[in-house]
């Protein structure tokens, strides 16, 4: 009997809290971000011409010679969400350099043989989705790109400055540049001189 009395608070007190917080919170947080902030609550997709075609928080792999190049990925085949994580190779491990770092040094080397490279274009992200790249790595890109689109380098710079994302707040992160966004911008640009 005393064991009733124990157990049968402890099972409604469990129920209660599964239907608050697992069923009546969940939905009540759900709805304020679609009704709050309804574009990042869809995943910060971003559709050209009717279709989706990313996300603004998760990289894609560029490899055409007239785009910006993300920065390498170790999630699965590269930025797939399902595989999302790094090398787990610690930053003195040999394994590492040969295999990625020494690899990506090598073919960014032959593309801007006088640069240093950034260190965003020879590792992956901790994620291995980081869809941003360092200002200095879109401008280690500069010359390759404007070069293949037949744009002045400074027009391609313009179009960096314009996607370079600053600190948060203004205090918090690093100034970063959205990789499918100043592909998208070069894409407009491309399209929007052919029609002149």
């Amino acid at each position: 009997m005393n064991i009733l009395k124990q157990i049968y608070p402890a099972a409604a007190m469990t129920v209660v809290l599964t239907v608050l917080l697992g069923v009546i919170y969940p939905f009540v947080v759900t709805g304020l971000a679609q009704v709050i902030f309804p574009r990042q609550a869809a995943g910060s997709l971003i559709e050209k011409d009717g279709k989706v075609i990313g996300s603004s928080l998760i990289g894609q792999p560029f490899t055409g010679p007239g785009y910006f190049h993300s920065r390498p990925s170790a999630a699965g085949n590269g930025y797939d969400a399902t595989a999302s994580g790094g090398t787990n190779l610690g930053p003195t491990s040999q394994k590492l350099f040969e295999t990625n770092v020494k690899s990506a040094a090598d073919a960014l080397r032959e593309e801007n043989p006088n640069s240093a490279i950034p260190v965003d274009l020879v590792t992956a992200s901790a994620s291995g989705l980081d869809p941003h790249i360092t200002p200095a790595a879109a401008e280690f890109q500069v010359p390759r790109v404007a070069r293949e689109r037949g744009m002045s380098s400074e027009q391609v710079r313009r179009l960096v400055r314009d996607h370079t994302e600053g600190r948060q707040l203004g205090l918090l992160g690093e100034p970063r540049v959205n990789v499918l966004g100043l592909n998208l911008g070069l894409d407009d640009w491309t399209k929007e001189s052919n029609h002149r």
